[in-house]
């Protein structure tokens, strides 16, 4: 966290520098610019040479203070990013809010796990976890954690995550930038709908006209320059008109090439800048190289190109000003130039224009990652396997305030699935999601909330936290059976991980009983690997007739004082303890 607050400390002093300049810088232009006008004034007035040589010097000055201004602007927009990164990392760790988006939309209740295991929503593992500012980031982000990866990909993600850890202030510097992008799923669809749009080339015809019009144009200005002739500025006019005639018939189909995307210059521009971040960057691991080697197209680096959009983005938006429209048309045919190279790049580059995007939401999914590795520097990279074996040393719930959490060890082998007891609130229900949480983890290639991990990665199946449908006309027992059948479903396909709570409560006792011990019957013989929560010590005593794959294990409560202990530690065997009937006693209920 020190290094947050030094961080901080150093970009608050550098952006008050920063505004005195911008501040000054702002004063002189403004002063510049009226000196120029005043200056206009007296030359108009007198016509002494001096007036008019002071004016263009004045008007120079305005030009480099613009481009001083627009430096300083920009500069002072990146610290300002690279402070709040900083402030909000110092209020996330000392657990005062979690100041980033929630990914709230990527909720699917139908998913296998994302709703039980609070994946997604407030306070979830990938608010937690997010640190991306692009719409393509969090997407990609969010995609990691619904699915698992192949080993391979698990591997190559360790070392890039690991070399990236490292690597504090380049990501910090390429969140800042992606910060002030102030990018959006709406800019993210224009861009794609715009380079999928079937964009009909110029013909040849009109592209001569392109070029032979305006170099007619310029002819006959300079002829009626250097002659004076009238019949020259008669020509001229015709041909101005001639040139918006040309442009008109262009007109709708270049409105529809440039459909809502006002300002999307912007946007782009802030991508070349992402882009050209990582292709200077020198990085060691296979996975960031590959991800950087797809940044080079046509011996050329796709923030160049991505620049080139920009300024064509950029010069399109002149079409909507009606007074510079008119004056660059009828003179240039300027936006049919422009129109001609956004038509030329996009049938250039449009391929790869998704690639180098999903190249930045990449990064910054990895840069997520890097950033929970570095704030939590005891969390270990697991070691893979494919022997169906998974081993937990000090397992815990990442989330859960490191001063405070309880882990466990615990091992999938031989025994394979796990029954586990306990009162309520001993713990169950978050060990539960700390496995859960843990392999998933796993799966996108991300360090684990553990001292010592040996995994093999699989499927994670839950069934924890299901709800009333009403929209559906679906009771919480039915879409418990819909989940149960899901999950049975997949087993049919590939082992897998499975996690279940206290399954069938909208049943009756001897119902629920039985039809526990029947699913967990079912699961094993399925080569499930996992657990399940019970109060039922009937269901417990199934481990009986499967005991080279069942276990037992619990978690007890004790009596201390008059008061319930919970010490939150996994034992073997069958719960002997009951808190529910010394709570209602102690609290007058019974």
């Amino acid at each position: 966290m020190e290094i947050y607050k030094s961080k901080k400390i150093g970009f608050s002093t550098a952006l008050t520098a920063i505004n005195k300049k911008y501040n000054s810088v702002s004063f002189l232009r403004l002063i510049s610019i009226v000196l120029f006008l005043v200056f206009i004034y007296y030359y108009l007035k007198t016509s002494a040479v001096i007036y008019i040589a002071l004016s263009i010097f004045l008007f120079g000055a305005f030009i480099v203070l613009m481009r001083i201004h627009s430096k300083l602007l920009f500069k002072k927009q990146v610290n300002q990013a690279l402070f709040n990164i900083n402030e909000d990392e110092i209020a996330y760790l000392e657990r005062k809010k979690i100041p980033f988006e929630n990914g709230h939309e990527f909720n699917d209740f139908h998913h296998p796990y994302a709703y039980d295991l609070d994946i997604f929503g407030e306070h979830s593992l990938f608010q937690n976890l997010n640190r991306t500012a692009t719409f393509i980031g969090k997407k990609i982000l969010a995609e990691k954690m619904l699915k698992l990866s192949p080993n391979d990909e698990i591997r190559s993600n360790h070392k890039a995550i690991q070399e990236l850890s490292e690597k504090l202030d380049w990501r910090q510097e390429f969140l800042a930038f992606a910060k002030i992008s102030n990018d959006s799923q709406s800019n993210y669809d224009t861009l794609l709908k715009w380079s999928v749009f079937n964009s009909t080339p110029l013909s040849k015809v009109t592209v001569f006209l392109s070029y032979f019009l305006p170099i007619l144009f310029l002819v006959t200005l300079i002829g009626y320059i250097i002659t004076s002739n009238t019949t020259f500025a008669s020509v001229l006019s015709y041909l101005f008109v001639l040139n918006l005639i040309v442009l008109g018939r262009f007109t709708k189909r270049i409105q529809l090439e440039i459909a809502n995307s006002s300002n999307i210059d912007k946007t782009i521009h802030q991508y070349s800048l992402l882009l050209n971040k990582i292709e200077e960057e020198t990085f060691v691991s296979e996975k960031l190289i590959n991800l950087q080697q797809k940044l080079t197209f046509k011996k050329e680096n796709a923030s160049v190109h991505f620049k080139k959009l920009s300024s064509l983005f950029s010069n399109m938006d002149t079409i909507g000003n009606l007074v510079t429209a008119i004056v660059f048309n009828g003179t240039f045919l300027f936006n049919l130039h422009v129109f001609k190279s956004l038509v030329q790049w996009k049938t250039e580059h449009a391929d790869a224009l998704e690639n180098w995007l999903g190249v930045i939401g990449e990064f910054e999914m990895l840069n997520s990652l890097a950033n929970m590795s570095y704030n939590n520097p005891d969390f270990v990279y697991p070691t893979l396997n494919t022997n169906f074996e998974i081993d937990f040393s000090n397992l815990s719930h990442p989330l859960l305030n490191e001063n405070s959490r309880i882990g466990n060890d615990v091992r999938f082998h031989p025994e394979s699935f796990m029954i586990l007891t306990g009162s309520n609130m001993s713990g169950k229900s978050t060990f539960l999601r700390s496995l859960g949480i843990n392999m998933v983890l796993t799966g996108m290639g991300s360090a684990v909330c553990a001292s010592q991990a040996n995994v093999h990665p699989l499927p994670v199946l839950v069934s924890m936290r299901l709800s009333d449908s009403l929209s559906d006309s679906e009771s919480y027992f039915f879409a418990e059976i819909k989940r149960l059948k899901q999950i049975m479903d997949e087993l049919e396909t590939q082992p897998a991980f499975v996690l279940l709570d206290e399954i069938l409560r909208g049943t009756n006792s001897d119902d629920k009983r039985n039809g526990t011990i029947e699913v967990v019957k079912k699961v094993i013989g399925k080569k499930a690997i996992g657990a399940i929560a019970t109060h039922d010590i009937e269901v417990c005593l199934t481990t009986n007739d499967y005991p080279n794959t069942l276990t037992n294990k619990c978690f007890e409560v004790e009596i201390v004082n008059n008061d319930l202990h919970f010490d939150y530690k996994l034992r073997d065997g069958i719960c002997k303890n009951r808190s529910a009937t010394f709570l209602m006693k102690k609290m007058g209920v019974i």
